[in-house]
């Protein structure tokens, strides 16, 4: 998938479930869990031993469009591209990472938090970025203030994005779909509740749909 499909795809969804595993066994329960939520979508991140055999798997349930996250290194990149992942997410931007990836057209969306990290995207011809940890940089009133030069530049803000916020941040035009956790926090993998994943998840959906007030 090109990256304009995925970002489109991602636009679509608008939100992005943002997974810790730590057992690649869960991970087929975990991507249809989510699929009955209405949510076919998974940013794994590279931050378990486990990481890289859940996207593989992941990746071969129908209709999941599944992503690789915590990516430091261009090895890792391309092992996530080997084993399915149809999209890398950097938490800053590493321009080792962004070149090996933007140079075999394997989309990615690097982490930026200020105006050099955005023009510095645009200069490796990316039009979509992370921005992260967006709630502790100063949240959506500092989001909107650094995307304000760069008409062009689109962003998908993750870190402490919640229920309570996400409506605001969605209602930014410039917003292409927000990461989060909360619909898959630890305790709920560790104890495999895949009903209560799928409820929020569900939740997150409708909220998502439903305009800010």
């Amino acid at each position: 998938m090109k990256t304009p499909e995925v970002i489109a795809r991602l636009a679509q969804l608008r939100i992005i479930p943002v997974i810790v595993i730590d057992n690649a066994d869960d991970a087929k329960p975990l991507a249809e869990a989510l699929l009955a939520g209405g949510l076919p979508c998974a940013e794994v991140t590279f931050r378990t031993a486990a990481a890289l055999d859940a996207i593989r798997i992941i990746a071969q349930v129908p209709g999941m469009l599944v992503g690789a996250g915590t990516v430091l290194k261009p090895e890792q990149a391309q092992a996530a591209a080997d084993a399915g992942a149809q999209f890398i997410v950097t938490p800053g931007f590493n321009p080792r990472v962004v070149s090996y990836c933007v140079s075999r057209g394997i989309p990615i969306t690097p982490g930026v938090s200020d105006p050099t990290s955005i023009e510095l995207a645009l200069e490796h011809g990316l039009d979509v970025v992370k921005f992260f940890p967006a709630e502790a940089c100063g949240g959506l009133p500092y989001l909107k203030a650094i995307a304000a030069p760069y008409s062009m530049m689109r962003f998908i803000p993750t870190g402490g994005i919640e229920p309570g916020n996400l409506q605001s941040y969605l209602a930014f035009p410039k917003i292409v779909a927000c990461g989060g956790t909360w619909m898959v926090k630890a305790d709920l993998l560790k104890n495999r509740d895949w009903a209560k994943i799928t409820q929020l998840t569900r939740e997150a959906v409708a909220l998502a749909q439903t305009p800010a007030k």
